[in-house]
């Protein structure tokens, strides 16, 4: 076999384009020499060369024939200078052909390792795929999920809208309804009251407005309509300026001024109130009062314009103050009312709560003395007058029992309803060796405390310098 027909083609003095011949393109083998099929090497110029056949049990992929054009184009390097490719050299011996089919180790790892490339790209493939419908199909589970969601709560507003509007009336209302809300009297009472005169639907409707507003209705009687919402009866039954009939006892308030506006608001005649008051109370009044309301009447709201009768309302102000008094842990007979009387003195003498406890404390210690209290609201009160009125022969006067500058001791009663600031500084009253003490400034009412006479002197030399009115 001549030159021209071995694996190359050319012999090296060929000046036909194959300038070198081929190399491998990892620089394997020098050039005119490529790797022989089945692990040897051909030259271009040795067909006797050796070539070892494929080892007994290769794989079958090691065993399948070449694909020429896949090794050249894995293996060769065209370097002509001319751009006109080569002719692929001829092969004319079955021998040599036989070897090329056989490949060699180094060309079945590197074909293995391309099919693992290839099988790991299709599995990624798959992987990829499978990520894609997973989440398309996770998005469609969320939307739907989103959607019925969205359809049931609408659902639900709708079954709640429909609901609120089976239990309430849609209001404003018509006509007119007169409504008294009666001291002490619960929601669910006043709920039910509400339905019967056909004010509201449903007393729930109501009852859960006031529940979810923190509403408090107050006693009193209000001007309602037929048909009203639940929502704006609760409004006006929890604005106590809407109330009508409703009495207001201040606390330092006296019999005398309850009374009088008891009667106006509730049309009763004041005549009527004066003669239970004045016959001393019987069945109404406690025995410790000793037949005197004054001190007895508990300071609060209360309806008086649906109360039947005088006794009726003074029976309710008298039966508050002694739930109060039971409350405060004030003790009952003698003791409750000398409690009374010292409160209704501090909360008279002074205009701020602070101070109440030393003004019973300067009661306490004259009295431990055997000084006369020389308080002037209780010569007031004894005349029926404001302490603001009286003069000086007002305070030297010997008739008046409550005339605590000339009379020994406490006065026969209270002098006012004191409230529970006042209740609590005479049960507890701070301790200290004051004697006296002026309201120094009429206006802040600001008030100091002295242990002696001379102290006070000075303190009431203030208080007359600081006040114009001052007597």
């Amino acid at each position: 076999m001549s030159d021209s027909s071995t694996p190359g083609g050319a012999t090296g003095s060929d000046d036909s384009g194959w300038r070198g011949g081929f190399r491998e393109s990892s620089g394997d083998a020098p050039t005119g020499r490529f790797p022989a099929v089945g692990g040897g090497t051909v030259a271009s110029g040795d067909e006797s060369a050796p070539t070892p056949s494929a080892p007994d049990g290769q794989a079958t992929d090691d065993e399948a024939p070449v694909d020429l054009g896949e090794f050249f184009d894995s293996h060769a390097e065209w370097t002509a200078d001319d751009s006109v490719p080569p002719t692929p050299p001829a092969i004319h011996d079955d021998a040599h052909r036989e070897q090329l089919r056989t490949p060699s180790p180094a060309i079945g790892s590197r074909r293995s390792e391309r099919m693992r490339q290839r099988r790991h790209r299709r599995r990624r493939g798959r992987v990829i795929v499978i990520v894609v419908v997973a989440a398309v199909i996770l998005s469609l589970l969320v939307i739907g999920v989103h959607a019925g969601y969205r359809t049931l709560s609408q659902w639900r507003v709708g079954m709640a809208s429909s609901t609120s509007t089976s239990l309430d009336y849609p209001g404003p209302g018509t006509g007119s309804v007169e409504f008294t809300v009666a001291t002490g009297e619960g929601v669910s009472s006043v709920a039910e009251r509400l339905v019967k005169a056909s004010v509201v639907k449903t007393a729930d409707a109501f009852s859960s407005v006031v529940a979810a507003n923190g509403s408090t209705l107050y006693p009193g009687t209000y001007e309602l309509k037929r048909h009203m919402s639940a929502s704006d009866a609760v409004a006006i039954l929890s604005d106590q300026s809407k109330a009508q009939g409703v009495l207001q006892v201040k606390s330092g308030e006296r019999v005398s001024e309850v009374i009088a506006e008891a009667a106006k608001l509730s049309g009763i005649a004041q005549k009527e109130f004066t003669s239970i008051v004045d016959s001393g109370g019987s069945g109404i009044l406690p025995s410790e009062a000793n037949g005197k309301f004054e001190g007895w009447l508990e300071p609060g709201s209360y309806d008086v314009k649906s109360a039947k009768s005088a006794s009726a309302i003074l029976s309710s102000m008298v039966k508050a103050r002694i739930t109060k008094l039971d409350s405060l842990g004030v003790p009952t007979g003698s003791q409750r009312e000398k409690i009374l009387i010292m409160a209704s003195i501090a909360e008279s003498e002074v205009n701020s709560d602070q101070y109440y406890g030393k003004v019973v404390r300067v009661i306490l210690n004259r009295l431990d003395k055997g000084m006369n209290l020389g308080m002037d609201t209780t010569v007031a009160y004894g005349l029926g007058i404001k302490a603001s009125q009286l003069t000086d022969a007002m305070l030297a006067d010997t008739g008046n029992a409550y005339n605590t500058r000339v009379h020994a001791g406490l006065p026969p009663g209270p002098i006012s309803n004191p409230g529970d600031e006042a209740l609590q500084a005479a049960l507890s009253p701070p301790s200290g060796d004051w004697l006296y003490f002026v309201t120094t400034n009429l206006t802040t009412g600001e008030t100091k405390f002295a242990t002696t006479e001379d102290e006070f002197w000075k303190i009431r030399e203030e208080y007359k310098n600081s006040n114009s009115d001052a007597n």
